[in-house]
């Protein structure tokens, strides 16, 4: 089931987002049609990889798919500004990476 929300919400990223899906698929350099079927939760042949997934995320600036497998992993996502205006603020103990990365 996590499989297809997440599916379902990158669909919505790029189908729904500021910038047009054929404009998202020229950027990460993949074919639209290609990019439409790897996108449709209920095509069980053709598969959405990390690595296509993270160039979408890099060109449409829109990190909702991050923040909902954060949550879904029981974390928050935050900007690294934020982490480094919280990490001044505490002083009793330093931030280790994982928790800077996540």
């Amino acid at each position: 089931m996590f499989e297809k929300n997440l599916t379902k919400k990158m669909q919505d990223v790029v189908l729904e987002g500021r910038i047009p899906a054929k404009e998202v698929s020229r950027v990460i350099k993949k074919p639209y049609s290609t990019l439409l079927r790897e996108l449709n939760p209920f095509d069980s042949h053709a598969k959405l990889g990390a690595e296509t997934m993270f160039e979408i995320v890099k060109v449409t600036h829109n990190v909702a798919i991050l923040e909902f497998m954060a949550r879904e992993l029981g974390y928050t996502l935050m900007p690294l500004d934020g982490v480094k205006s919280i990490r001044r603020r505490e002083t009793a103990k330093p931030m280790t990476e994982r928790e800077a990365t996540m």
